[in-house]
């Protein structure tokens, strides 16, 4: 499996950007019970959860802070997962990644979970 991950971009405190990740080499069963998760890792620091989504059913996971910002959603026919983000704040500055956990833990924020990941792509929030 393959994930590509884009849309990342220079934008104002306030503004938004749509991330895609991208899956190939597989195609997702609409009833697949993969996990497909974004984390995000700041200079300097540890890489962190952000949102996750279940392939088959939708539901959704965030992390605290960007609960109400940020949506995260998937196209079954595309085979990619998006995260909409909205309100973006300065803390939001990082290089954002997608994986894919093939577990049938369900939603998990565990980056030790997730058995696949993209290249990442870089998100800047000016103030």
């Amino acid at each position: 499996v393959q994930l590509q991950a884009f849309g990342g971009g220079l934008v104002q405190a306030g503004g938004s950007l749509r991330l895609s990740c991208a899956a190939s080499g597989r195609t997702f069963s609409r009833y697949s019970r993969y996990v497909v998760g974004w984390f995000r890792q700041a200079p300097g620091k540890e890489r962190e959860f952000v949102a996750a989504i279940t392939w088959s059913g939708g539901g959704t996971y965030y992390t605290d802070s960007v609960k109400g910002r940020f949506t995260i959603t998937r196209d079954n026919a595309k085979n990619t997962v998006y995260l909409q983000m909205n309100s973006l704040k300065p803390e939001d500055t990082a290089v954002y990644y997608c994986a894919i956990d093939q577990g049938l833990g369900g939603l998990t924020p565990d980056r030790d979970k997730y058995d696949y990941w993209g290249q990442g792509t870089e998100v800047t929030v000016s103030s």
